[in-house]
């Protein structure tokens, strides 16, 4: 069975990622790309690189198994309740939605509509934090008493920086990714959360810069840089780190550490680093599809990343009433 995907917008740049990875799979087709408004050009665009056809939604939604959607955050509602109506499985960008009311409200539709359907978390797929996951399931560690994460990168720019298109900064983009990792590995949540934010090295409306210590539900801190902190002229894009600290090991984990430092006389830039490691994302496509034919939720289902979007929102309440605020779970 080939399983026939579609492109929800290519609105954010992992667009390009996924269109590439489902290519990659010979059990995969990417069947087209879809937008609805002001960014059709780009759609088409985006299609015409990925070599597919632009297609109408309803005309996409009736000729595929399941769709990947990559708009704007405040639009993933919209695209979803689409998508299932349609009755097809959903892959979401993250982060899920840039409210808690949203993100319950994309969980209960396709829980209504009864497809299966899960959020683009790759880094659950990158080897690191998979050997982290190892080592944590087989004691290694002993008792676990502190974790320090980073998910420092460059500015995006666009609609990451328009509030209205990503319902804010820094925060909104990165914090979920490593938070969704230290809930996966430790089968914790977040208790409770202390932010500071600010807007430090760019002319923009939005934060650039925040910093959220954390408590977990069984009392281990947890602390996370999540800023857009990497200059413009950087080797690299950014990182996404974990150390584990137990009473018996210590663990770890630089996900994008893999990489070469390239110099030349007449290359621009003159240097940059090259990534040699596994794409997570090719893992993150390979089990949406594998999903979608064998008739199962997404390793990272939406019910779940519910709970990231609850940190998310305390963590700017708490930058808000400069204290902490404990987090509401669904």
């Amino acid at each position: 069975m080939t399983v026939r995907i579609g492109l929800c917008s290519t609105a954010h740049h992992h667009a390009h990622s996924y269109a590439d990875s489902l290519s990659d799979l010979p059990d995969a087709e990417l069947v087209g790309v879809t937008e609805v408004g002001d960014r059709v050009a780009d759609a088409r665009a985006a299609a015409d690189d990925y070599g597919v056809d632009y297609r109408d939604p309803d005309d996409l939604f009736a000729d595929v198994d399941g769709v990947v959607v990559c708009s704007t955050n405040a639009d993933h509602l919209a695209w979803v309740e689409r998508a299932a109506d349609a009755g097809v499985d959903i892959l979401c960008e993250k982060p899920l939605a840039p409210t808690v009311a949203e993100a319950r409200a994309i969980a209960d539709t396709c829980r209504e509509a009864g497809v299966n359907a899960g959020v683009a978390m790759p880094l659950r797929f990158s080897q690191p934090v998979r050997n982290a996951k190892t080592a944590m399931e087989d004691g290694l560690l002993g008792d676990l008493r502190f974790l320090s994460g980073t998910n420092r990168g460059q500015m995006p720019g666009g609609w990451f920086v328009d509030e209205e298109a990503s319902g804010g900064g820094a925060v909104m983009d990165h914090s979920v990714h490593i938070v969704d990792v230290v809930r996966w590995l430790t089968g914790e949540d977040v208790d409770e959360v202390y932010a500071e934010t600010g807007t430090k090295f760019h002319d923009i409306g939005v934060e650039d810069v925040n910093f959220l210590s954390m408590t977990l539900t069984d009392g281990t801190e947890f602390v996370l840089d999540g800023s857009w902190s990497k200059p413009d002229e950087w080797d690299f894009w950014g990182d996404a780190t974990l150390r584990l600290v137990g009473s018996e090991g210590v663990v770890s984990v630089d996900c994008f550490g893999q990489k070469l430092k390239q110099t030349s006389d007449d290359a621009d830039p003159a240097i940059q680093s090259v990534y040699w490691g596994s794409n997570p994302d090719e893992g993150l496509v390979r089990d949406f599809v594998d999903a979608v034919r064998e008739d199962r939720p997404p390793m990272k289902t939406v019910a779940d990343a519910v709970n990231d979007v609850a940190v998310v929102e305390a963590a700017y309440e708490s930058a808000e009433r400069t204290e902490a605020v404990a987090v509401e779970h669904r």
